[in-house]
């Protein structure tokens, strides 16, 4: 049975940002204590790794914001509309939407073009490894794991590099938005109108981007997007912007965490290093197990388009569902001694990319991208050690470091 209690009564640990270095302790005692409901939130806390699959995998979990009761009841009582940063993302929409714009979305998106990147990727690892050879010092952060995700999604969406600093800067603001302060608490995100701004100022970089790729079409993944067609259907300007949207700060933000919470983990885990160093094959192991043991995403949340039911938990209909997918990873229930990081354990199991429909489309490149910079690093470095504990964003969802002094 759900445990019941007023959102007063008890403060979400997890917002504490004292807990961003470790929050696992914190994601066990919650995950202990079985699903949380807060009737007066309209909100349920999923924490195991069985109770956040099934929601992920259920019919009725709905992605569509405008579903949920808390928002209805916030339109009902506003006197004018709320402010808007556009159309949302095929991530924020429900079939039969969703279905069709990943399904466009997937034809210029295929296995081929992640694939082509490869050599691309190698010379980048390469050349940021080269300066850190010459410093013979680097940052994780802004010397590996930032730059190398930034410069591919440019490429990728035909973003000219240049550009790279004031979308990045963008990026990192939006990023915050995910963040469940008002999920949890009720309250307006303390950086919403920067927030706004900054969903405006890219919205609007990005219709003029659009414009230059329609009068001059590339090979990039933009250009794909405008001329993708499929039975007649296309997308709208809007539904570009949205995706584009989408993919610069998942495909940005996320493969940063994935890349640096690798490193650091072989590097707390010396003989993982030596392991990879000697054998590159390992290289795929080691990715997933970090998806597993310090996910780039800690969680997400769906709405109940329906009554339904999860394990012993019955969630009304237009209840938030948050789902703690880092919990879930460590559930002993699902992994065997989920708190050691072991790329050698048979049949890991993880939420690190999501489940169902909304599965996420870019895994395929953070695979690649992690999987080359984490072999080239470890065999160019093999006595690599850390040169100070990390420093974390405040970010709670995309939970990641912002620095990470090491010495080669």
């Amino acid at each position: 049975m759900a445990r019941t209690t007023d959102p007063q009564a008890r403060r979400f640990p997890l917002l504490d940002p004292s807990n961003r270095a470790n929050p696992y302790p914190a994601y066990d005692q919650i995950r202990a204590s079985g699903p949380l409901q807060v009737p007066g939130q309209n909100l349920t806390v999923f924490s195991s790794f069985d109770d956040c699959d099934a929601v992920l995998r259920h019919p009725s979990s709905a992605n569509d914001q405008s579903k949920s009761t808390r928002v209805q009841r916030e339109m009902a009582k506003a006197t004018e509309a709320p402010p808007s940063a556009g159309q949302p993302s095929f991530l924020f929409l429900d079939p039969p939407d969703h279905t069709r714009l990943r399904r466009l979305v997937s034809k210029a998106f295929v296995p081929k073009v992640v694939q082509a990147l490869e050599p691309d990727i190698s010379a980048m690892v390469d050349t940021l490894l080269d300066e850190a050879a010459r410093a013979g010092h680097f940052d994780v952060v802004s010397g590996l794991a930032y730059p190398l995700p930034v410069a591919v999604i440019c490429r990728l969406l035909g973003v000219p590099i240049e550009d790279e600093p004031q979308f990045s800067r963008a990026s990192a603001i939006l990023a915050k938005a995910l963040d469940p302060i008002y999920t949890v608490t009720g309250a307006t995100h303390g950086n919403f109108d920067e927030i706004m701004e900054s969903g405006l100022w890219l919205r609007q970089y990005l219709r003029d981007l659009i414009a230059r790729r329609r009068a001059e079409p590339g090979d990039d993944l933009m250009s794909g997007l405008i001329h993708v067609e499929e039975s007649g259907d296309q997308l709208t300007e809007e539904e570009i912007v949205a995706t584009c949207n989408l993919l610069l700060i998942a495909g940005h933000e996320t493969t940063v965490n994935l890349i640096a919470n690798a490193i650091l983990a072989l590097l707390r885990h010396p003989d993982q290093w030596s392991a990879l160093c000697a054998d590159p094959q390992r290289v795929s192991a080691v990715v997933e197990e970090t998806l597993r043991y310090d996910p780039p995403v800690q969680l997400s949340s769906r709405i109940a388009a329906d009554d339904i039911v999860i394990g012993d938990t019955t969630v009304p209909k237009g209840d938030i569902m948050m789902l703690l997918l880092a919990a879930a990873n460590h559930d002993p229930s699902a992994v065997d001694r989920p708190d050691e990081f072991d790329p050698d354990r048979e049949g890991v199991r993880h939420l690190g990319f999501g489940k169902g429909p909304h599965f996420c489309l870019g895994a395929p490149l953070a695979r690649l991208e992690a999987a080359v910079t984490l072999s080239k690093l470890t065999a160019r470095f093999p006595n690599a050690r850390m040169a100070g504990e990390p420093q974390y964003k405040p970010n709670l969802t995309l939970r990641g470091m912002a620095s990470l002094e090491v010495e080669v």
